[in-house]
């Protein structure tokens, strides 16, 4: 963690007067005042949680421009969505006599459907931020250049799973993810159409879904905590210039 960082945690949260520093804290949400000489003018816990707010908020919003587009999770190596691993294997098999086709159309299929439920995804984690309370705030600046991100994924994992697989369940299904698996499973004495099968693609696109997404959060936290260029706000400027 960056030594500003914490001293604006423990100035926050502990009664301290340093004079040679200009600083001085006496409650938690009382002033922060900065060092002389600087134009930053007094920061206080409520600052430092808003300014961390508007950096998650900033961040899912950039993410969710970047991933819910076409080719957003099919289109980077990093967050592209494979098969499950039955049918990966088998796509590696076949991949090696051409003809994969079948199973690679349901792993475009499979990366569209998280791709169109980005935006659903966004709303629900932005409900995550502004459940966060101003000593989770602080809690945060604890941790390290993630911290908020991590916070809000250790917080929010099982409601997101729960809230977000009903839309990617949707989307699979109308991109027909669904219909091109079972056919091809159908086809390859693998079972027909079957609720397990849907349930266990569905639960597969989530799992790797959010994981795309958080990679991403926790990049564009990480890029406005230390990049000057980064913060794109007055309040990003001013909590995390003071902070840095």
């Amino acid at each position: 963690m960056k030594p500003g960082l914490v001293a604006a945690l423990v100035l926050a949260c502990l009664p301290v007067a340093c004079e040679s520093a200009g600083v001085y804290a006496p409650v938690l949400g009382g002033i922060i005042t900065a060092p002389t000489g600087t134009a930053s003018g007094p920061l206080t816990a409520a600052d430092i949680d808003a300014g961390l707010r508007e950096a998650l908020v900033i961040g899912t919003g950039n993410v969710a421009s970047r991933l819910g587009r076409e080719n957003g999770y099919f289109g980077d190596a990093r967050i592209r969505i494979p098969l499950p691993d039955t049918y990966r294997k088998l796509q590696t098999n076949l991949a090696r006599v051409g003809a994969s086709g079948p199973l690679d159309d349901v792993e475009l299929r499979l990366n569209r459907a998280a791709e169109s439920a980005v935006p659903e995804a966004r709303v629900l984690i932005l409900g995550a931020v502004r459940s966060m309370t101003i000593e989770d705030a602080l809690g945060i600046l604890r941790g390290g250049d993630t911290a908020a991100t991590d916070f809000l994924r250790a917080r929010t994992q099982t409601q997101l799973e729960a809230a977000f697989a009903p839309h990617v369940r949707t989307a699979l299904a109308e991109s027909g993810a669904f219909t091109a698996l079972e056919n091809f499973a159908g086809s390859a004495g693998l079972g027909g159409a079957t609720s397990g099968l849907q349930a266990d693609l569905t639960s597969h696109a989530v799992r790797l879904g959010l994981d795309g997404i958080f990679l991403y959060v926790a990049e564009e936290e990480k890029k406005i905590r230390e990049n000057p260029l980064a913060r794109t706000t007055d309040l990003l400027r001013r909590v995390f210039g003071a902070a840095g």
